[in-house]
């Protein structure tokens, strides 16, 4: 008996296979991937090509006007000698350490004082906050307005203590201080807003029920909020730590009120890189500078990283 066969197909062919659909999960991937990569190449072409340039640059003897001589890593033999580096290594070290726990305690107090919903609430927040959306060099010049000797604001409030001739940017002793002061009051509220936000991630039930078992006020926040803060915290230490060495608040402060003075007591390392590359002439002494801060803070920070495991280290 013969069997019909369907014009319209071909006989000893499997039937195609149906079109391919992506799965939900990798189109958002792929949506994901395209919001990601503006940003990303834009890391890469003004971050990562400059540093990579850095450290061919570290290996020249270069004046910024076309001349470059290769010299190897005589460059980076040279910081070994150089006091003045050592120096800046050291005021920079006593600002972060300064700095960043200080800045902290301050920035986690405000968080507190915040948290709870009260009348202006919404109005304090802003005004711990406005600092940090002013420009840098304005704060600057508003410090030196407030802070210059005997002609300053502070010093004139000082006058009737019989403290008025105290010299806070002209002091080798107090001209860090200031600094580190005034980097805290500039960068509180931002810390401030970070460290709210984690607190308000944590469920106020566990407080609740705490305080029902009878905890004090010390015993909550040692037992509940600080171990579920920490990652928030940790970024936060991270985020200033950064800041700190790098110069990202302190070169303008450095700048606009010192110059590195008095006697370099304020004279960062990323000061004295500006200093070697646009004042001396000096380019590839100060790339390889910056290589080898660079290269620091990546190291430095994988192993905060790595031991504390972004903060969710177990508590002791």
């Amino acid at each position: 008996m013969a069997t019909l066969v369907d014009p319209g197909t071909t006989v000893g062919k499997p039937p195609a296979a149906p079109p391919r659909v992506w799965s939900r999960r990798r189109r958002e991937a792929l949506a994901g991937y395209a919001f990601v990569a503006p940003d990303l190449i834009g890391l890469l072409v003004f971050v990562g090509l400059p540093m990579v340039l850095a450290i061919g640059v570290s290996l020249f003897s270069a004046d910024g006007f076309g001349g470059y001589t290769f010299i190897g890593l005589d460059n980076y033999r040279q910081m070994a000698e150089d006091t003045q580096l050592w120096g800046s290594v050291k005021v920079t070290l006593t600002y972060v350490v300064t700095f960043v726990p200080i800045g902290f305690v301050v920035s986690l107090g405000l968080a507190l004082l915040v948290r709870d919903h009260f009348p202006g609430v919404g109005l304090v927040r802003t005004l711990f906050f406005v600092p940090h959306v002013i420009s840098l060099v304005v704060v600057g010049v508003v410090w030196q307005f407030l802070l210059v000797d005997k002609q300053g604001a502070v010093p004139a409030l000082l006058q009737p203590l019989g403290l008025g001739e105290v010299s806070f940017l002209g002091n080798p002793s107090l001209a860090l201080g200031s600094l580190v002061v005034i980097s805290i009051w500039f960068l509180m509220g931002y810390q401030m807003l970070i460290l709210l936000g984690g607190l308000k991630d944590i469920p106020k039930e566990f407080e609740e029920a705490a305080r029902v078992d009878g905890a004090t006020a010390w015993q909550r926040f040692r037992f509940i909020v600080w171990p579920l803060l920490r990652p928030t915290s940790f970024f936060v230490v991270v985020n200033s730590t950064v800041g700190a060495v790098t110069g990202l608040q302190a070169f303008d402060l450095v700048y606009v009120l010192t110059s590195g003075g008095p006697a370099n007591s304020t004279s960062t390392v990323v000061f004295y890189i500006y200093q070697q590359a646009f004042t001396l002439n000096n380019y590839g002494y100060a790339a390889a500078l910056t290589t080898v801060v660079v290269g620091f803070l990546v190291l430095a920070t994988g192993l905060m990283f790595g031991a504390t495991k972004g903060g969710r280290f177990d508590a002791a």
